[in-house]
């Protein structure tokens, strides 16, 4: 467009020169040589218009010119301003998200894996994946491993043990815990019933081991023992099992009230966080989730034919379907866009103007150039026929006359 424009004004120069020299200047040839010459100072007029805004026409230091690549920064604040007043205010977002379904298109994405949208997850994910391989995988776990271990230093775990037992115990869901104890122990003690004869012989006196008394009396415990158990077992107001509840809510009591017993609890937490098994637990279970992270990300396919893809397409046909559901999605996603603009919508700003500081005038110049310049060009070639135009109506007024 620089080439047209410019050989239109070279055209007009050519013309003026033949009709400069067609004399007399009256008739048709002073109608071509007005036309011509208003052409020229048209042409020039504007192309010393359009080349001011980016450089020096002809190198020279005339003022007022070059006006992009010295008023840089001056326009990199007013771009920045323009776009908070005009874009990023709450109001201007707020009135902006009216219309905006979040909810339809949130579960238009989940409800369909295998279109676009699927495509788009499964680039996600390889993204995701890529991230994780390229992470050196000690300093990675060691972040992971130290973040866990200072939540676990920082959380008290007596009253949360407490508040968990005192739950258990008041919704019932301690019996089945307790029945499967004494269950265990009565296996425990078949299973060891030759060693527990064993200590009672060993220790019966001469007289009932020759009497034969001995046996009977490990006959004797070993029926007691299994007897208790088995009435503790049915028996749903056993005295054992009273005891063994009492002792329980006991416990979930000193848990959340007795100091002594938390400070027990946290010496026993800090305990094992310093034995070197736990170390090594938290070494293979970052192993574990690491694998099985890698292994998800790497068959995203694989995780949605799953229970977890089963359960986002019912979220998203819920937010399809659901009016209220919708409702509350579309009003969370307004108030948490709106909130975005109004908290960070100054730092948005000022990394556009900051990073149009940062480059040099040339770079500027070229980039808005290259976006505008064709119709500046533009500008030229009509700022040449105009001239012309209007060169002619004057020479047809001045001929009036």
């Amino acid at each position: 467009m620089r080439l047209i424009a410019t050989g239109l004004l070279v055209v007009m120069a050519g013309l003026f020169i033949l009709a400069r020299h067609m004399v007399p200047a009256s008739g048709h040839w002073g109608y071509l040589r007005a036309f011509a010459e208003a052409a020229m100072v048209g042409g020039l007029a504007d192309w010393f218009a359009v080349t001011a805004l980016f450089r020096r026409p002809l190198g020279l230091p005339i003022p007022h010119t070059a006006i992009i690549p010295e008023n840089k920064d001056r326009i990199a604040d007013t771009m920045a301003a323009f776009l908070q007043a005009n874009f990023l205010t709450p109001q201007v977002v707020a009135r902006r998200l009216q219309s905006l379904d979040a909810a339809a298109t949130l579960g238009t994405f989940l409800a369909n894996p295998r279109g676009s949208e699927g495509r788009l997850r499964e680039g996600a994910t390889t993204l995701l994946g890529d991230i994780l391989e390229s992470l050196d995988p000690d300093k990675l776990g060691g972040m992971a491993k130290g973040a866990l271990r200072t939540q676990i230093e920082r959380l008290e775990l007596a009253p949360l043990l407490g508040q968990m037992l005192g739950a258990v115990i008041a919704d019932g869901r301690h019996m089945p815990v307790i029945e499967s104890a004494i269950r265990r122990a009565a296996l425990a003690i078949e299973a060891n019933e030759d060693l527990i004869r064993t200590m009672i012989h060993d220790r019966a006196n001469a007289v009932l081991r020759w009497t034969g008394l001995d046996e009977r009396l490990a006959n004797s415990v070993l029926e007691g023992l299994y007897k208790i158990m088995a009435e503790t077992v049915v028996v749903q107001d056993h005295p054992l099992r009273r005891k063994i509840e009492e002792g329980l809510s006991d416990l979930a009591h000193d848990l959340v009230h007795d100091p002594a017993m938390r400070e027990r609890v946290e010496r026993m937490k800090r305990e094992m966080l310093d034995n070197p098994a736990f170390a090594t637990w938290l070494d293979g279970l970052w192993e574990r989730a690491r694998a099985r992270m890698l292994a998800a990300v790497r068959n995203p396919q694989g995780v949605l034919a799953g229970q977890i893809g089963t359960s986002l397409a019912d979220l998203g046909r819920a937010l399809q379907q659901d009016d209220r559901l919708k409702l509350q999605v579309n009003r969370f996603a307004r108030r948490t866009l709106v909130g975005v603009s109004s908290r960070y919508g100054g730092q948005i700003v000022r990394l556009v103007s900051e990073t149009v500081r940062r480059w040099d005038a040339r770079t500027v110049t070229d980039r808005i150039e290259g976006a505008v310049g064709r119709d500046l060009q533009f500008i030229r070639i009509n700022g040449t026929l105009v001239g012309g135009l209007v060169g002619v109506a004057i020479h047809a007024v001045d001929m009036a006359l």
